[in-house]
């Protein structure tokens, strides 16, 4: 009897023991960390932004918000001061009167203001009303007068469709049935512009596969009396299906989604419609794959990529891209005749890019040049070309730093203004405002403060508006002439009372890479209160690309999705920029070309390793999460490198890129003849699992569609491995109203399996109660 009583009593003491280091999280636990989500922190920030109001002579008004109140500010550049836009007591009080309602000076419901071109308070509109402001008695009287309309680029038809307006408003072009249709706005008479267009062979039809819409995709000449557009062959290309979960028969959703490797995938010819005699030019080439080159699509500039117009329409340049994105074709057609006449032509050995978030050629027939973007140095940069013979003339800028967007090209001056990244010394993520000369002559930097910078023009593009701020730095607004000279400082974002509630900016590091000797970048969150004698499990938020990379934006964020408020339930989390990424050289961007499965994985694994040498880091508890490309890259940490990573949850993944859309892998990997799509597929490893995996999918996810997750959940079945499954009955990509869902499952699932501890039972939160 002693002995067995001695048992029992050593069993329950074992018990015990296990027990009390078990944390049992409580709902105030996570509440405590969602104080650190946007919906919390934001309201805690004091002038954050700044939404500029344009008046004439570049002056604008705009308004601020701080623990005060509201505030509007009117700027005068050419005398260089700020002031109150009106005596906000005064408004209040005179508003009240008029209004027969009470309104506070700092709290005033303004959503425009009016003046005169000499700086007299003319009108404001509060409330929905528009009231006229006698500037000197401060007298309001309602305004029953027909504001003037605001000028829009679309507009929607009755059936729902977008129209996509004229550049002098008049016109408008919607798709009907397939074929183009052109409305007058003012009359709004009808008139059908093509006839032949059916069911996939339509006209401007937007399907990239991944996105679609019935919305027209046309380039408007700026005449307005011509569009360019295309007629969209899909007859023989493959469908996707998807099927809703509901009572009763499920509704079948099909639609044209070309894979990898499919012989046959979308083309387009290439048209030119004259609105006004509504006659249709072939151009006189085959038709083109739809390609682009700034993304897998032919829209995502906004309009129809890859097309600019000379001013009279007589004119249209226009390029043509490989399916293997590695040829470019410059080619000028005749907007009357549709003979196209060739240029140049790039090839390169990956894929062709032509710029960072904008395209970035241009045509310039009054000198009869070509602005073009290459990669050619290895860097992202600016060539001038000869429009008549082909020929390169100069380059424009160079060196070891990336072009990313040019916003003005001023031909008479012969004077580029653009973005770019890595010039500067520091972190080379960091993009600039610079000027240069179309010789490649007087470099200009415009914004010179260190950050990362975002710009706005004012409408006579004399002077910019210019919010720059860090990871850990908050914004600075300035306002600048594009000499380069400062006018004034306009704002600087107070995060004090932010602060004053623990909260703390991520760390910004930098690290080596797998290969020892490449700079990487990446932010770390560490909990606001930490144990000095305590290591801390580790979660790696993973986006590998290649179109971009974990951080995503490096400007100032109070809250960078629920990073923070992971750190906050006892963990540190990293975002690490890997190799194979932009806005760096060709080489580095390149690094993973032909081989997407590795994921960045080698460069994140190396810097974690580094990062405990900075930051108590347990590297035997590493748990990994994304979404999308980033929950690829989760499930193939978890198969390929599993003595390492030991929690992931993968969320939304295109584990195969055999199912994904064509226009990405192809792109991104090359060719399926050219490059191994099975060996990067990560039901390939399913017998290596041996942490804990969760893998979530929108059941009706169009963008990536979840048999990519389907068939890693086949392949663990058959390896005999226990993993964990969440599908969101029709929900797409983004999981929708179920984000605050899988955040939560996601908090639960690294308390319960990383922490070993044990979390609050079905914790609701905030984004679910509102």
């Amino acid at each position: 009897m002693k002995k067995y009583l001695l048992l029992a009593t050593g069993f329950a003491f074992t018990l015990n023991a296990i027990a009390q280091k078990e944390k049992i999280f409580t709902d105030k636990d996570y509440e405590r960390a969602e104080k650190f989500m946007s919906y919390y922190t934001e309201s805690y920030i004091d002038n954050g932004s700044l939404k500029p109001n344009w008046l004439a002579a570049d002056r604008f008004w705009y308004q601020t918000t701080s623990v005060q109140g509201m505030e509007f500010i009117l700027v005068n550049p050419v005398k260089k001061i700020k002031t109150a836009a009106f005596d906000h007591q005064k408004m209040a009080v005179a508003l009240s009167a008029a209004a027969g309602k009470t309104y506070q000076a700092n709290k005033l419901p303004i959503t425009a203001i009016n003046y005169t071109d000499d700086g007299k308070l003319l009108a404001i509109t509060a409330d929905d009303k528009r009231w006229k402001v006698d500037f000197k008695s401060y007298k309001v009287t309602i305004d029953d007068s027909t504001p003037t309309p605001v000028k829009a680029i679309a507009t929607r038809s009755r059936g729902g469709n977008l129209e996509i307006l004229s550049p002098d408003g008049k016109k408008a072009v919607y798709i009907k049935d397939y074929n183009l249709w052109l409305r007058d706005i003012v009359s709004n008479e009808k008139k059908q512009l093509t006839t032949d267009g059916i069911k996939d062979y339509g006209y401007a039809t937007d399907n990239a596969g991944w996105k679609s819409s019935n919305n027209a995709i046309v380039r408007w000449s700026p005449d307005s009396k011509k569009i360019a557009t295309f007629q969209q062959d899909q007859r023989m290309v493959s469908d996707m299906y998807l099927v809703s979960t509901n009572v009763g028969a499920p509704v079948l959703s099909a639609w044209k989604y070309p894979l990898p490797g499919d012989k046959a995938i979308p083309t387009i010819r290439r048209v030119i419609i004259d609105v006004e005699t509504s006659s249709v030019v072939s151009l006189q080439i085959p038709p083109d794959p739809h390609r682009a080159t700034l993304s897998d699509d032919i829209a995502s500039s906004g309009t129809f990529d890859d097309i600019d117009w000379k001013a009279d329409g007589t004119e249209m340049a226009f390029l043509s891209t490989s399916r293997d994105h590695k040829q470019e074709k410059f080619r000028i057609a005749n907007a009357t005749t549709g003979a196209v006449r060739e240029v140049f032509e790039e090839v390169v050995k990956t894929q062709f890019e032509s710029g960072r978030g904008a395209i970035n050629w241009r045509y310039l027939p009054k000198s009869n040049e070509i602005l073009w973007y290459s990669e050619r140095d290895n860097w992202g940069h600016l060539y001038l070309y000869d429009a008549t013979t082909g020929k390169l003339k100069n380059q424009i800028t160079k060196g070891e730093w990336v072009v990313t967007r040019l916003l003005k090209v001023d031909e008479k001056n012969r004077q580029l203004v653009f973005m770019a990244c890595g010039r500067e010394k520091g972190n080379p993520y960091f993009t600039h405002l610079y000027k240069i000369g179309f010789d490649g002559k007087n470099l200009v930097s415009l914004s010179p403060e260190d950050g990362n910078h975002q710009i706005s023009f004012s409408p006579s593009e004399n002077y910019f508006i210019d919010t720059y701020s860090k990871p850990d730095v908050p914004p600075v607004i300035t306002y600048r002439s594009m000499t380069g000279k400062l006018v004034m400082e306009l704002e600087k974002t107070d995060v004090s009372r932010l602060q004053a509630t623990g909260w703390k900016a991520p760390a910004v590091v930098s690290v080596k890479a797998n290969d020892g000797k490449t700079d990487i970048f990446g932010l770390v969150f560490t909990p606001t209160t930490m144990d000095p004698q305590k290591k801390y499990p580790v979660i790696d938020y993973i986006y590998p690309g290649p179109q971009g990379g974990s951080v995503g934006n490096w400007s100032f964020s109070a809250s960078r999705g629920d990073h923070q408020a992971l750190a906050e339930l006892g963990f540190i989390v990293v975002l690490i920029e890997g190799t194979s990424n932009p806005f760096r050289s060709k080489s580095y961007h390149d690094m993973n070309y032909g081989n997407m499965g590795e994921n960045t994985l080698p460069d994140q694994i190396t810097a974690i390793r580094q990062l405990s040498q900075q930051f108590p880091i347990d590297t035997n508890k590493v748990g990994i999460w994304g979404h999308s490309g980033g929950g690829f890259a989760t499930a193939a940490a978890m198969l390929r490198y599993p003595d390492f990573f030991k929690v992931g949850i993968a969320e939304s993944g295109n584990h195969d890129n055999r199912n994904y859309e064509d226009d990405w892998g192809e792109r991104y990997n090359g060719l399926v003849e050219n490059s191994n799509y099975e060996a990067q597929a990560n039901q390939t490893y399913a017998k290596n699992l041996k942490g804990k995996l969760l893998l979530a999918h929108g059941m009706m996810d169009n963008n990536v569609p979840p048999s990519n997750t389907m068939l890693v959940v086949d392949a663990l079945i058959k390896a005999n491995k226990t993993f964990d499954l969440l599908l969101f009955p029709n929900s797409a990509h983004g999981f929708g109203a179920f984000g605050p869902y899988m955040m939560r499952r996601r908090w639960d699932y690294f308390v319960t399996n990383l922490l070993n501890d044990r979390p609050p039972k079905d914790y609701q939160m905030r984004g679910a109660r509102n």
